[in-house]
C-alpha cells in the first residue's frame, strides 16, 4: 500500500476515535517519534542546509503556501 494512502486511512481512523485515552496514547507516541526523527535530521544537517530550510519556510509563509488545521480537516471531510 502506498504511503499516502496509509496516511489517509490512518487519519480517517483517528477521526472516528471516541476513546480519549487511545487518542492521548497516539499523540504521545507521535510526539516521541517525531522528536527522535527531528533530532536525527537536524544532527545530520550542515548549518547551510539548516539555513536553507529556514529560508524556504519563510518564503512559503510570505507567499501563502501554508495550510491551517481547519483547511486540512475540511479537505479530509470531502475524501471518499
Amino acid at each position: 500500500m502506498e504511503l499516502q494512502t496509509r496516511k489517509i486511512q490512518f487519519i480517517q481512523e483517528v477521526l472516528r476515535l471516541k476513546n480519549e485515552k487511545i487518542l492521548q496514547k497516539l499523540e504521545n507516541l507521535l510526539r516521541l517519534e517525531k522528536g527522535k526523527q527531528i533530532n536525527e535530521e537536524f544532527s545530520q544537517m550542515t548549518m547551510e542546509e539548516y539555513n536553507e530550510l529556514i529560508d524556504s519556510a519563510e518564503n512559503d509563509a510570505e507567499n501563502n503556501r501554508l495550510f491551517n488545521a481547519e483547511e486540512i480537516l475540511k479537505d479530509i471531510d470531502t475524501w471518499q
